[in-house]
């Protein structure tokens, strides 16, 4: 008889917890090496966790609904099928440290506490668990996910107040729950701070500094027939991810429009030998993707993400793919190192990542890790959008719908009108770090690639 302990495992970069939403066996069951044992849900993605060789469960350690640390052991098993099911594990279940895990997100580590009574501002004792996406708070050595932390940054909660706030996690940890449930209540009972003189800031400095803004929703009546839908999860962390990019960047969008008539005209002339050579379609998606890519290149300042006061160029050109899912949400995998692909590549990328979306068969690692997002509001009919940012990018481009339009033709015999393909692209930029001049430079550059396409391009 060997003892089998089934971990949480790394479920990719910023991933530090899941929500188990379902055992899929129980104490007795037998399962088999790689067979699912149970279904988790992160903030990025859903996905199963299998057993890592064949067994008995013996022991289940968290419920469903608990929130489990990356690494902590969920359930132990056996390899010994004549093991007693009442037999107590041979060695106690040890908790074990979260898997190190690299860092992604700003976080409100980097925000100081209030000064203390002698008028010397004090940074929070803040400990990163070695990149794992845990804060532990040196005061009390309480963890914090970094989805609580996003929240309480976009909120302005510095570290003193949210040490108070009570949580309903295992051990006592803030859950996300908790601190959602705990902000419209700001202003009307506020957190008072006993027995920690040194964390209490003077009345005199508070005046002195800037407040950050408190935000609330408004009350909504319900009246009488109308129907009341509670969003499901991931909609919940879409609205979450929304309204924290619009609280963090500063949104500007430059508006260009181009003449696509010659990539139009090469993909209705090679849809047909692309489909039987390569057995898939090719749309005009990586089409689009392989302009921002060569734009990017020439414009690496784009591709950034902004640490406090600090700008991380990124060497790797990572492209999100926004594609809707049939339950009417959003998801955006994405294409690592998407520079490296020819159009027939990205096309078999692409089409790929989007039927596995689709699905619901995407890895978490496929949607992380993205430096610049691509949404197509032209799928639905629309000539142009404002599109949010998915933080921690810094731009983001929609695509308008292609529409035959006249236009003026100018010929060295002169000028004429002509029916031409026409789109718009709207490009929105965080303004902290990306200026007019480059933010609309850069949707002209897209532009200029793709109304300079090579309409006798092989395949």
């Amino acid at each position: 008889m060997s003892r089998i302990e089934l971990i949480l495992p790394k479920m990719g970069e910023s991933v530090a917890e899941a929500t188990i939403t379902k055992w899929l066996k129980q104490v007795g069951d037998s399962v088999e090496a790689d067979e699912s044992v149970l279904e988790i849900a992160t903030d990025k993605v859903d996905s199963e966790v299998p057993a890592p060789e064949a067994g008995i469960i013996r022991e289940i350690l968290f419920n469903e609904g608990d929130v489990v640390q990356v690494g902590e052991i969920i359930a132990v098993m056996t390899s010994d099928a004549s093991e007693e099911l009442g037999e107590k594990p041979e060695a106690p279940v040890q908790k074990q440290e979260p898997v190190v895990q690299e860092q992604a997100q700003p976080t409100i580590s980097k925000a100081p506490v209030a000064a203390s009574s002698n008028g010397v501002q004090e940074r929070a004792a803040v400990q990163i668990a070695q990149g794992n996406g845990i804060a532990r708070t040196g005061s009390t050595g309480r963890f914090y996910s970094p989805l609580v932390r996003n929240i309480a940054s976009a909120e302005g909660i510095e570290l003193a107040e949210l040490e108070q706030i009570p949580g309903s996690g295992k051990n006592g940890r803030l859950t996300k729950k908790d601190i959602l449930a705990y902000i419209p209540n700001r202003s009307a009972a506020p957190v008072v701070i006993e027995d920690k003189p040194e964390l209490v800031q003077k009345p005199t400095e508070t005046l002195s500094k800037p407040m950050a803004p408190k935000t609330s929703a408004p009350a909504v009546s319900v009246n009488g027939g109308d129907e009341i839908i509670e969003m499901d999860r991931m909609r919940k962390l879409i609205a979450d991810h929304m309204v924290m990019s619009k609280q963090v960047s500063p949104h500007v969008t430059s508006y260009v429009e181009a003449d696509v008539t010659n990539l139009v005209m090469w993909r209705n002339r090679v849809k047909k030998e692309f489909q039987e050579r390569e057995g898939e379609k090719i749309t005009f998606t990586p089409i689009f993707m392989e302009a921002v890519i060569r734009a990017i290149k020439d414009m690496p300042m784009i591709n950034v993400s902004v640490d406090g006061h600090n700008i991380i160029k990124r060497k790797d050109i990572n492209i999100g793919m926004a594609t809707a899912l049939p339950s009417g949400n959003l998801i955006v995998p994405v294409i690592k190192k998407a520079d490296r692909f020819n159009l027939t590549g990205l096309a078999k990328e692409v089409n790929d990542l989007a039927n596995r979306a689709r699905n619901n068969n995407l890895k978490p690692e496929e949607i992380q890790g993205g430096t610049y997002t691509i949404t197509n509001v032209g799928t639905f009919g629309n000539v142009m959008g404002t599109p949010i940012i998915n933080q921690p990018q810094c731009a983001i481009l929609a695509l308008g719908a292609i529409r035959k339009k006249p236009a003026v033709i100018e010929t060295e015999q002169g000028d004429f009108i002509g029916i031409r393909h026409m789109m718009f692209l709207s490009h929105a930029y965080d303004h902290r770090v990306i200026d007019g001049a480059l933010g609309g430079s850069f949707v002209r550059k897209v532009a200029d690639y793709l109304e300079s396409f090579d309409p006798n391009r092989e395949l």
